[in-house]
C-alpha cells in the first residue's frame, strides 16, 4: 500500500495556517514607534506581500520541477552544493521552525495568560508545544485533518475581528501626508519590513512536505500562491483593523496587539474573550510549523549517515524521532531566548537562506534549460528579482541598525556550514 498523500485544500490550510500566525498579532508594537503613520504601515504590510509573492513564485517553479521533501535543504544541495544544503538545512530545524513555533507559544501563552490571568504564560507556552508534537505523531490524516479544521476557524476568526474592528472602530486617517515618503526609504521601514517578513514567513511551507502531496507539479504552486495572496489580503485588512481600532501609542512596545485592539472594541472583559479567540487561533500556525519542521530534519537523516537516527519514520509515515528533536530544541528556546531578539537574528538566517534559493531558481535555468518545469515562474526573471532586492535592501538594514542581531543571524550559519565539514570529516575517517 503506497504512503497517504495530501491535496490542494490541505496544502494551502498549511500555507495559511504557517503564514497567519504570530507575526500579525506582535509585529505592529514594533512598527508604530519608529513608523507613526497609518499610510505607511499599510504600504509596509503590502510591500511584504509582494515579496512573499514573489518568493512563493519562485519556490513554486523549484518544487515543481524538483519534487522532494526538504525545502531550501533540498534545493541548495541539489543546485549548489550539499554543505549549503545542510546550512539551510540547520537554519530551518533550529531557526526556520523551532524558533517561529518558540514565538507563537510566547504569544500564545500570553494572550492565554491576558484571557485567564490565573494561567501562567510559560506553562501555558510549554504545554501547546508537547499537545501538539502528539497530534502530530499519528496519522498524516490526522494531520491533514486538524490542519483544515484550526486553518478554518483562524481565518473565521479573522474576519470577524476585522468586521467588528471597522464597524466599531474610531477610525483612522490613511491618506498619505507629508514626511512619510522619508519614512519609507528610512533604516526603520527597512528593519520594520524584517518583521513583516517574519509575519509572511510560511508562504513556503508546503514545499516541506512536496514528498507527502498529490500531483505536486500542480498542486504545489497554486497552493504557494493562492495561500500566500489570500493571507496578503487579510494582513493589510488587519493592520488597517488595529490601527483603526485604538491610537497608535497603545500599541508602542506591546507584544500582544489583538488584545490591545479588542479591549478598545468590546472593553476589558471582550478583551480577554478576544485573547482567548486569539490563543486558539494561534495553535493553526503552530501546528502546521510543528507538521512541516520534521520533515527538513527528516530528509537530511537520510542523506547523512551522521544524522541516521533522525531519518526515520514510523508505521504511519511519520518522523518521529525529527519531531521529538524539533519539540526538545523549541521548549529550550522557551526558557532561554527574549522574544524580539530571537526574531530578529532567526529571520536574518531565514532571509539569507532564502534569497540563495531564489538564487538557485536563476542558476537552474541557465544550467538546466532542458529540465522539466512543470510550472514556470511568470514575468522571468522580474519576479525573482524583486524578491532579491527587497532581501537585500532588509539585510543591509539589519547589518546597519541592528548589529548583534545579524552576527547571531550568521553564526547560525556558520554553525550550520561547521556542521556539514563536520558530518564529511567523520565520513572520511
Amino acid at each position: 500500500m503506497g504512503r497517504e498523500r495530501v491535496g490542494l485544500l490541505v496544502c494551502v490550510a498549511l500555507v495559511v495556517a504557517c503564514m497567519v500566525g504570530t507575526g500579525v498579532f506582535t509585529s505592529l508594537g514594533f512598527q508604530v514607534g519608529s513608523l507613526p503613520s497609518p499610510f505607511v504601515i499599510v504600504v509596509l504590510w503590502a510591500v511584504g506581500g509582494l515579496v512573499a509573492l514573489c518568493g512563493a513564485l519562485s519556490y513554486a517553479e523549484l518544487a515543481a520541477a524538483l519534487p522532494r521533501s526538504g525545502g531550501e535543504y533540498h534545493f541548495l544541495s541539489r543546485i549548489f552544493h550539499p554543505s549549503l544544503g545542510v546550512m539551510a538545512g540547520f537554519v530551518s530545524v533550529f531557526v526556520g521552525f523551532a524558533a517561529p513555533i518558540a514565538l507563537g507559544a510566547i504569544a500564545f501563552g500570553k494572550y492565554a495568560s491576558a484571557a485567564a490571568p490565573g494561567i501562567p504564560a510559560m506553562a501555558a507556552s510549554v504545554a501547546i508545544v508537547v499537545l501538539l508534537a502528539l497530534v502530530h505523531s499519528f496519522a498524516l490524516r490526522v494531520s491533514g485533518g486538524f490542519q483544515i479544521v484550526a486553518t478554518s476557524f483562524k481565518v473565521t476568526l479573522i474576519l470577524v475581528f476585522l468586521v467588528a474592528g471597522f464597524v466599531l472602530g474610531e477610525g483612522a486617517d490613511f491618506r498619505p501626508k507629508s514626511g512619510d515618503g522619508v519614512l519609507i526609504a528610512s533604516g526603520a521601514f527597512g528593519i520594520s519590513l524584517m518583521f513583516v517578513s517574519y509575519a509572511y514567513s510560511g508562504w513556503n511551507a508546503a514545499v516541506y512536505i512536496v514528498g507527502e502531496v498529490k500531483k505536486p507539479g500542480r498542486t504545489l504552486p497554486m497552493a504557494l500562491v493562492l495561500g500566500t495572496l489570500a493571507v496578503t489580503v487579510l494582513y493589510v485588512l488587519l493592520n488597517a483593523m488595529f490601527l483603526a481600532s485604538a491610537p497608535m501609542s497603545d500599541y508602542a512596545g506591546k507584544v500582544e496587539v489583538g488584545e490591545v485592539a479588542a479591549r478598545h472594541l468590546f472593553g476589558a472583559q471582550g478583551g480577554h474573550l478576544m485573547s482567548a479567540i486569539i490563543a486558539i487561533g494561534l495553535v493553526s500556525s503552530l501546528s502546521a510549523l510543528t507538521w512541516a519542521g520534521p520533515r527538513v530534519a527528516q530528509t537530511a537523516g537520510e542523506d547523512f549517515p551522521a544524522l541516521r537516527w533522525l531519518g526515520g519514520r514510523s508505521e504511519g509515515g511519520i518522523p518521529v524521532r525529527a519531531l521529538l528533536f524539533q519539540t526538545g530544541v523549541v521548549v529550550l528556546l522557551l526558557l532561554t531566548a527574549s522574544f524580539e531578539s530571537v526574531l530578529v537574528s532567526a529571520q536574518f538566517a531565514l532571509i539569507v537562506c532564502s534569497s540563495l534559493t531564489v538564487i538557485g531558481l536563476i542558476v537552474l535555468r541557465r544550467r538546466e534549460p532542458m529540465l522539466v518545469r512543470p510550472f514556470r515562474c511568470p514575468l522571468y526573471p522580474l519576479v525573482p528579482m524583486v524578491f532579491l532586492a527587497s532581501s537585500l535592501f532588509t539585510l543591509g538594514y539589519a547589518v546597519v541598525c541592528r548589529p548583534v542581531e545579524a552576527v547571531a543571524g550568521t553564526l547560525t550559519l556558520v554553525c550550520g556550514l561547521f556542521l556539514y565539514f563536520l558530518m564529511k570529516m567523520r565520513k572520511v575517517s
